[in-house]
């Protein structure tokens, strides 16, 4: 019998599924390289086709035979909730991808399991309470502020929203849980993120991987930004540490900041962090801290941008909310609709478009059984995208967000944020930053679409490939 794991409310938890346990369907692909080719093109286009002509679970394999990879990708929003989330626990960050992020960039709070990730959690936790994450309004609305004044003297009076908010989301990031200006650090990660994110990705999916250590060029490319982005953690460390006329450390008794409390849990005597893994969690944190947030930052502007009646409609909410004055965190609730195009535009372009698993038990999904050992990855770019879940699927509608219509889907219909036991810790952080800079920068310009549409490839997060730009129209008297 199907295991579906629905909600009992849900109207897609009854999806009908074939009876056999073991004939997962899948493209053919290539008779000696598999769906290989076609994965590296373009994986999010390849999983969606398999979706469509194969169904929500498939089995893919990619590479030569004797060294082919083999994985099964689960698209049901019945399945994604049994992954991540009610047999979350037979399902680890084993995978290869997960492997090769542990390698570049440490085991933090991203990547770590078992003790050591309930651990890190337990210690990072006080900073991403309500009440805390509340209090952080005015640092992202200061920083807002700053990309307001910058825009004014916009070349052409046109801005790559990529870039720019790449930009924002790591200086309020870095000032929010490091006490610290973010410049030397926006240049470091811009340069370096990139390589490192092409290196993970490559090598989490190709059959052979060539040792680390060998000086080939993309070794050699990877390992010099890692380097360079160890050093500029040590060097936030460093900085945390005189600032605060500490010699061991930033201040564990009275800090509020990341650091104090990575230091404060480093003088501990039960659970402590060793110099690496306080680094470790510095550097998860600069990345994954501000990448995801600025993704969603930049594709709610650019659709909004491209969708000129919608824009029209959160501005006139903007500013019957705020008027002239500085959002609050209490303003959250008062802004309904920019939150619903905010949410909208994270169900088209998630910031994590797939998440990987591997099994450790043999489990039932949607009529199907996954073994043991096998690969697993769940696509919120794809279930996102499902016509069965989300009528016309490629239209930009925030009403599909209005008050009430959650209950017209299932849970995992939408999970931009994961879920589970490892859903994203900083996800009110995220929502509380989104909606108080987009009311910001909303209220100040008006923007036009230069490019109309901006193609995107899957990293560990999503990676525009192409710009994403709109023309600034400044609304007069607004944001003076």
């Amino acid at each position: 019998m199907p295991i579906t794991d629905s909600q009992p409310d849900s109207p897609s938890g009854s999806r009908s599924v074939p009876a056999a346990l073991d004939d997962i369907p899948g493209p053919a692909g290539l008779p000696l390289l598999g769906s290989m080719l076609d994965l590296r093109r373009d994986s999010l286009s390849t999983f969606a086709r398999a979706r469509r002509e194969h169904g929500d679970v498939v089995r893919l394999e990619a590479g030569p035979p004797g060294l082919r990879s083999v994985f099964h990708a689960v698209f049901a929003p019945e399945g994604v909730q049994q992954i991540l989330a009610s047999q979350a626990a037979n399902f680890r960050k084993d995978h290869p991808l997960y492997e090769e992020v542990r390698q570049a960039f440490g085991n933090g709070l991203l990547t770590s399991q078992d003790a050591d990730y309930l651990r890190q959690r337990r210690l990072v936790q006080p900073l991403f309470t309500k009440r805390r994450v509340d209090g952080y309004a005015s640092a992202v609305t200061g920083e807002a502020a700053t990309v307001v004044d910058r825009w004014r003297t916009a070349e052409d009076a046109t801005v790559d929203l990529v870039p720019e908010m790449n930009r924002f989301a790591l200086r309020t990031v870095a000032r929010i849980l490091f006490g610290l200006d973010a410049e030397e650090a926006v240049a470091a990660i811009h340069r370096c993120a990139p390589v490192i994110n092409a290196y993970v990705v490559q090598r989490a999916y190709v059959p052979v991987k060539i040792p680390r250590h060998w000086p080939t060029p993309g070794n050699l490319r990877a390992r010099a930004a890692m380097d360079e982005l160890d050093a500029l953690c040590d060097r936030i460390i460093a900085g945390r540490r005189a600032a605060t006329g500490a010699a061991d450390g930033p201040d564990p008794a009275g800090g509020e900041d990341l650091l104090s409390l990575l230091a404060a849990a480093g003088n501990a005597e039960d659970g402590s962090l060793d110099a690496t893994e306080i680094r470790e969690q510095v550097l998860i944190f600069l990345l994954a801290g501000h990448e995801t947030t600025a993704i969603s930052l930049a594709f709610t502007l650019h659709l909004l941008a491209r969708h000129p009646e919608e824009q029209a409609r959160v501005r006139a909410e903007i500013d019957r909310v705020l008027a002239d004055r500085v959002p609050t965190a209490a303003d959250l609730d008062r802004l309904p609709y920019l939150t619903q195009a905010l949410k909208e535009s994270m169900r088209l372009y998630p910031a994590a478009p797939v998440v990987s698993r591997r099994a450790v038990a043999a489990t039932e999904i949607c009529g199907f059984r996954i073994p043991a050992g096998a690969d697993v990855v769940v696509a919120p770019w794809v279930t996102h995208r499902d016509p069965a879940l989300w009528p016309d699927p490629e239209r930009f509608d925030p009403g599909r967000f209005a008050p009430g219509r959650d209950g017209e889907r299932h849970r995992y219909a939408w999970f931009p944020f994961g879920g589970g036991p490892r859903a994203c810790i900083g996800q009110h952080f995220s929502m509380l930053e989104s909606v108080l800079a987009l009311a910001m920068l909303l209220r100040a310009y008006e923007l036009d679409a230069v490019d109309e549409e901006v193609p995107v490839a899957a990293g560990i997060t999503l990676q525009p490939t192409g710009p994403a730009r709109v023309r600034l129209r400044p609304r007069a008297g607004a944001g003076e």
